[in-house]
């Protein structure tokens, strides 16, 4: 019998999302952001690159505020307002303390319950292998949900009249192959299509289809494989670690 996914927990307010490039939540989170937003809870995006080099015929100076203006349009589709860059290089992000404070300085600002991030393990199942980017961003996340609640591991973030923040009590982990939690993608689904199309400068080198068709077909896919373990409903997935 395929084992069935929990339902994400509900009793939280604010979530910060933290990945590491524009488009890497529309790849899949964007629905269950929808629901959120429309329920009242606050969701802050903190992306710890702009993207820059992610197009080859765009040089990353002129890239990195196109892929802004575009995130911000994308997460405002969901309901989104508050989207932080941390400005670490793309393409050659580096786990370590210099990134896990910067996230842990973020989850001390906006003091959310719920983390939610991008999969961190050196594969998306099987051989398909992930980047180091979204490695690094993933584990510096996990890690510095923790970190933002010992005022002695990074004490010069007190000094600059941020308290620590032990109120993270679940980080969520998208795009894993070991998913333990869902969200019900179908109120939100719409919106999700227009918050991925809304990055449709990258999406537009990425494939030869017509973006729209594309973005609707991708995520009706994702949403679409997790629907036998969540009572027949699109879902989007979580991996969720506890606190």
């Amino acid at each position: 019998m395929t084992q069935q996914l929990e339902p994400m927990p509900t009793d939280w307010r604010r979530a910060l999302a933290v990945v590491a490039h524009p488009d890497d939540l529309e790849y899949g989170c964007a629905a269950a952001v929808a629901g959120w937003t429309d329920a009242g809870r606050e969701v802050t995006y903190l992306l710890a690159s702009r993207g820059e080099a992610g197009i080859d015929t765009i040089a990353p100076e002129e890239c990195a505020p196109l892929r802004e203006r575009e995130q911000r349009a994308s997460a405002a589709e969901v309901g989104v307002s508050a989207v932080e860059f941390l400005d670490h290089r793309d393409g050659v992000i580096e786990y370590g303390p210099a990134l896990r404070r910067d996230i842990a300085a973020a989850v001390r600002r906006y003091r959310p319950e719920l983390v939610i991030t991008l999969n961190h393990r050196d594969t998306w199942g099987g051989v398909a292998w992930n980047t180091p980017d979204h490695r690094a961003v993933g584990r510096a996340a996990l890690d510095a949900a923790s970190d933002a609640g010992n005022r002695w591991i990074f004490p010069e973030l007190g000094e600059q009249g941020l308290e620590p923040w032990d109120g993270v009590r679940w980080v969520a982990v998208a795009g894993t192959d070991r998913p333990t939690h869902a969200v019900d993608a179908t109120p939100g689904f719409e919106r999700s299509v227009r918050s991925l199309l809304a990055h449709r400068t990258y999406i537009e080198v990425l494939t030869d289809e017509d973006p729209e068709a594309y973005c609707r077909a991708f995520l009706t896919g994702t949403t679409g494989a997790a629907a036998e373990r969540f009572g027949g409903r699109p879902a989007v997935t979580f991996e969720v670690f506890t606190r």
